[in-house]
């Protein structure tokens, strides 16, 4: 075993409690600060305009939607966490600053006249969506 200041070796349990610190450690910085990629989701036509489903449950589900250039669009977000944190939605490039009740729905139209990437995310910035207008 190897030696700590002083001369005193570590104890099993010490060693044990070092390496589930660690490893808690990487998992936090992976779940906050790792890229989780997931597949993008292509909004349907409803009449005359295109919608897509967000589902709002410990992040957004999707988290990549697709719409058409020119199409009028609604983005219609179902808040089922009940946190602080997915109690609004905020899309910079757009000038969306939106309140997303608990346990409802909310329809917030989307201008689809620039073809681009807008990104989105939760009030304190923790949970990120993109939409892609081509």
């Amino acid at each position: 075993m190897s030696s700590m200041s002083g001369g005193r070796k570590m104890s099993v349990l010490q060693i044990v409690v070092l390496v589930l610190a660690i490893v808690l450690i990487a998992f936090i910085s992976w779940w906050f600060f790792g890229k989780h990629d997931t597949g993008a989701v292509n909004a349907t036509m409803v009449g005359d305009h295109q919608q897509v489903e967000i589902k709002v449950d410990g992040g957004y589900s999707p988290e990549t939607v697709v719409l058409k250039q020119g199409v009028p669009a609604q983005l219609i977000f179902n808040r089922l966490d009940k946190s602080n944190c997915l109690d609004e939605v905020v899309f910079p490039d757009q000038g969306i600053d939106e309140k997303l009740p608990a346990e409802a729905v909310k329809k917030i139209p989307f201008n689809t006249d620039q073809a681009g990437e807008y990104s989105y995310a939760c009030g304190m910035n923790m949970f990120h969506g993109k939409v892609i207008v081509k």
